[in-house]
């Protein structure tokens, strides 16, 4: 819970943001001050026809309060092209908190004090919001919707064709596209224009839309307990959702089994069960994998790697069979798709076929469910087949050392895979050493399942292993046989050399100490040392400054996941902090951080295989993963 402190403060309230999901890919989004920072911001963002191809529609629901004096009170907060700021709705609130992961917000005017709380329909694009008078009164309160309907990626002007909207006998329809239903709703309209997101203009980005005021509604709150309740939705426009309050308490409930389900250990641990909730989805197509919120859709890395804390350490092995099939079947020259925020299928990474090889080995190891290993063993081993004899992207078995190599010009196929203007800002072409790590655990996989040609392909890929990568230090090179030779830049992809289940090493206490000292942050390692050539401490700035940044100390917390694991096989478990899931992305875990102190979150606020990769190694001593 955040107090008056925090709330009132708006650079502080603003660095906090909460998210609550629809279970399809949608969702609604905000900070803790009430004002809309991004352009993403909204409390009906609605899927399409894939997770990223999202659409806003209702952006807010101001509250407006006359008190018995006649004196009126603005409860929400808005950022303007000139940088004023009004309403300062947020000076009045006295708290904020998640409540089994409903956000409530208080604020207190006199002796009144109103509460708002805001929650989804599980599997369906439908918000509830509920006002309620906990003390003071009789207070009248009028709700304006603020509207719009774009791409969540862009903006819409009042310069623009202007806004649908169709009334109905408890609200409005707009743009044929959503719905929005209260009590005594009164058709207004008119653009407030000129609203700023301070997030977008610190990327670099257009931060500046109109939104259009398209519908009011109002009720009378004589006393203590009286609520107005409010919904919008998409979808079927004449399937209306349950009572907003009742959608609040179905929240709650729902959100209460989920964290029950996983079993958790821990407080912490509860937090993340709950966070991981948020990025598994069902599609038509089956469960699906949200890679990060809000602006992420499907990608089958991010997927595979945050598999088996999204689904083995919460309990949902159900689901991830289901989904583990379904990809499967994408499967083609032995590369796994990659599906893009597009909605298109490429097939472009070197690593995410061999990370698909991982979570079926962590299905079968964790549940015992051989039947998925038996029915999947015969694309696995069509896999390994096109990877011995070459597939897409210059990707291929080196036969003089049985190691994995890849690349061709301007493609950037292994996780570190920014680019600005087509060119790689880490160029990797060769053999890096986690994707070779992940091919010999991808063969220890196969061989465990019951494939007997895999055995002498893993013998001779681990022996030209022991043999390339090591420097005498201990270390690992990042890529060997690149273009410029081998890479010694100290990178945390050596690290999955020792952490997988079937590594290729053994972890050494003094590398690894050493490796933390150089990289690891309260947040997870950097992506690069400090002090080495081409190291950026900052991830802020214009898209291209971030790109530059983004692989070349950006701290990454998913990587947490392979340093501890690496201690762990030494027996030894670092200790939890759950300080990070106060700030930024409430109650989750951030795409990345900046690599020089404080280390502030940055990209996402919401990021699947980092929530994944923090539980899992939580959970390590109730699953132990065991070394070949």
């Amino acid at each position: 819970m955040f107090s008056h402190a925090i709330c009132s403060d708006l650079e502080a309230s603003t660095q906090r943001e909460w998210l609550v999901t629809d279970g399809v890919g949608g969702y609604a989004m905000g900070t803790v001050a009430g004002l809309r920072t991004r352009r993403y911001h909204g409390l009906l963002v609605v899927s399409g026809k894939n997770p990223a191809s999202r659409m806003l529609g209702v952006a807010s629901l101001d509250a407006v309060i006359t008190l018995p004096s006649g004196a009126v009170v603005r409860l929400a907060t808005h950022e303007w092209a000139s940088g004023a700021i009004e309403p300062r709705g947020h000076e009045l609130l006295t708290e904020f908190a998640l409540i089994d992961g409903v956000p409530r917000w208080r604020w207190r005017i006199g002796d009144v004090l109103i509460e708002r709380e805001l929650a989804m329909t599980h599997g369906r694009p439908a918000v509830a919001v509920v006002y309620r008078l906990l003390a003071g009164g009789p207070v009248r309160i009028t709700v304006q919707a603020l509207c719009t309907w774009r791409d969540a990626h862009t903006e819409r002007f009042a310069s623009g064709p202007s806004l649908s909207v169709t009334p109905t006998t408890d609200g409005c329809i707009v743009e044929g596209a959503y719905r929005l239903r209260g009590p005594s709703p009164t058709e207004v309209g008119g653009w407030f224009r000129g609203v700023r997101h301070r997030e977008e203009a610190a990327r670099g980005l257009q931060p500046l839309e109109d939104l259009w005021y398209g519908e009011s509604f109002d009720a009378r709150l004589g006393e203590a307990g009286d609520v107005i309740g409010l919904e919008a939705w998409a979808g079927d426009l004449d399937d209306p959702p349950p009572p907003a309050i009742d959608v609040i308490a179905a929240a709650r409930e729902r959100n209460r089994a989920v964290v029950a389900a996983a079993k958790p250990d821990d407080p912490g641990q509860a937090r993340l069960a709950l966070a991981a909730d948020a990025f598994v989805i069902r599609t038509a197509n089956g469960p699906d994998v949200v890679a990060g919120y809000p602006w992420f859709g499907a990608w089958s890395r991010d997927t595979m790697i945050a598999y088996e804390g999204l689904f083995l350490a919460t309990n949902r092995a159900a689901e991830g069979r289901e989904l583990l099939t379904a990809y499967a079947a994408t499967l083609s020259e032995g590369m796994l798709a990659n599906t893009a925020d597009t909605g298109s299928v490429e097939y472009n990474t070197v690593d995410g076929t061999l990370w698909f090889l991982h979570a079926v080995g962590r299905h079968v190891a964790v549940t015992g469910d051989t039947d998925l290993g038996a029915g999947l063993l015969p694309a696995l081993r069509d896999v390994v087949r096109h990877h011995l004899a070459g597939t897409r992207y210059g990707i291929g078995v080196d036969p003089a050392d049985g190691l994995l190599r890849q690349g061709t010009p301007g493609a950037a196929l292994t996780w570190m895979d920014a680019r600005i203007d087509g060119v790689p800002v880490t160029a990797r072409a060769g053999k890096p050493v986690e994707v070779n790590a992940l091919w010999i655990n991808g063969l220890g996989v196969l061989r465990t399942l019951g494939d007997d040609t895999a055995g002498p392909v893993l013998a001779r890929a681990a022996k030209g292993f022991a043999r390339r990568f090591p420097m005498p230090s201990g270390l690992l090179y990042d890529v060997v046989d690149g273009a410029a030779g081998d890479d010694d830049t100290l990178r945390p992809n050596q690290l999955l050399a020792w952490s997988l289940p079937y590594a290729p090493l053994r972890p050494d206490p003094a590398v690894l100490t050493r490796i933390g000292d150089a990289l690891v942050t309260p947040l997870g390692p950097r992506s690069q040392a400090p002090g080495t050539p081409g190291y950026h401490g900052r991830h802020r700035g214009t898209p291209a400054e971030r790109d530059r940044a983004y692989h070349t100390g950006t701290v990454w917390p998913w990587l947490h996941g392979p340093y501890a694991g690496a201690w762990h096989k030494l027996g030894v478990a670092l200790p939890s902090d759950d300080a990070h899931l106060d700030g930024y992305g409430l109650g989750s875990v951030s795409e990345t951080a900046e690599g020089d102190p404080p280390h502030a979150g940055t990209g996402c606020p919401f990021q699947a295989w980092s929530v994944a990769e923090h539980l899992r190694v939580r959970r390590l001593p109730v699953a132990r993963i065991t070394g070949t």
